[in-house]
């Protein structure tokens, strides 16, 4: 496992990005300014315990997804923030540069209850 969260809470507007135009949500350690709780998903904080990148698997609760582009500040910010935005659009390339870029696919508020994990692998 190379990182491993519990969702622990959702800003007011942390949904605000799924949808058809944009279907990405932004997370964060717990521990956020409220400002960014807002709009992130927040988890308990942990330790990247490896590299990740392209090929690895991302898994909400039950779904998975597959990295199809990381970010070049997106392994820093997760580290030292929990911090990234993970892109569900199927994109190779990153929009921004702390994405975590993933194949197309639906998450759904269902899928960001409280005590969800958020993993990679």
């Amino acid at each position: 496992m190379k990182y491993q969260v519990n969702i622990t809470g959702l800003g007011t507007d942390a949904l605000a990005f799924l949808g058809d135009e944009t279907n990405f949500i932004i997370i964060f350690n717990e521990d956020a300014p409220p400002e960014l709780a807002e709009i992130s998903v927040l988890h308990t904080k942990c330790a990247v315990n490896e590299k990740i990148q392209a090929g690895d698997t991302l898994k909400i609760g039950t779904k998975e997804f597959k990295i199809t582009k990381v970010g070049e500040e997106a392994a820093y910010t997760l580290q030292k923030l929990g911090h990234c935005t993970l892109d569900f659009s199927g994109e190779e390339s990153a929009f921004r540069p702390g994405c975590i870029m993933l194949e197309k696919g639906e998450i759904t508020p269902e899928d960001l209850a409280i005590g969800t994990n958020i993993e990679i692998y």
